[in-house]
């Protein structure tokens, strides 16, 4: 995993020792929803394709357009949605090129607005639901690694970016970062984790609470 996204630490113990972490993906997450893991860019960043009924979603396009597009083509549903976690360029440097392509909307937190240098369609809001065909995705604001950062919450499935990896959390040395956030955001998200949960974080591998 890149170092410029985590930092590992015990410390995530007394926020989430009631959980054991393994490291199986689960292939499907709930009745609807069928998702496609990318490993793309120079920091290998986890790119997730989401699929229910006749659409689509990214998650953190961080690099390697045509390898994102070839997958993305490979489904007949149309790609309604690319979603930022945050605003850093291994999570959207693909943004524009995706967008060029599928015409879909760029959805990014409104506390990013000013590190960006792209036009975001939909500037998010803790608690916006996004309806990707028959399912939906809750947003989770978890300021830390960056001021805008977010959780994506769906049935049994949480998507953490670069707030909470599997031995980490995300750096907050960088610019926009705060680690007095990052601890509130990690309590935060220790009461949404549940048994049989899917943990897709934005580096490193996937996850399940058991």
């Amino acid at each position: 995993m890149s170092n410029f996204a985590c930092r590992r630490v015990s410390f995530l113990k007394i926020f989430l020792a009631e959980f054991v972490f393994c490291g199986k993906m689960k292939k499907k997450s709930n009745k609807f929803m069928r998702i496609k893991h990318l490993t793309v860019g120079q920091l290998f960043t986890n790119c997730y394709l989401i699929i229910s009924e006749n659409e689509m979603a990214i998650i953190d396009p961080g690099g390697d357009a045509d390898k994102i597009l070839k997958e993305i083509n490979k489904e007949k549903s149309k790609l309604k949605y690319i979603i930022n976690t945050h605003f850093h360029f291994d999570h959207t440097s693909e943004n524009l090129k995706i967008k060029e392509k599928t015409d879909a909307k760029i959805l990014i937190h409104e506390n990013e607005k000013d590190f960006i240098n792209f036009e975001a369609d939909w500037f998010l809001k803790d608690g916006d639901e996004i309806k990707i065909g028959n399912s939906s995705l809750k947003v989770i604001h978890t300021p830390g690694h960056s001021s805008g950062g977010v959780c994506l919450l769906g049935e049994n499935i949480l998507f953490t970016g670069d707030t909470l990896f599997k031995n980490g959390y995300g750096r907050t040395d960088l610019h926009g970062a705060s680690q007095e956030e990052m601890d509130r955001s990690l309590k935060k998200i220790s009461k949404l984790l549940k048994p049989n949960m899917t943990v897709y974080p934005g580096h490193g591998e996937i996850f399940k609470i058991e």
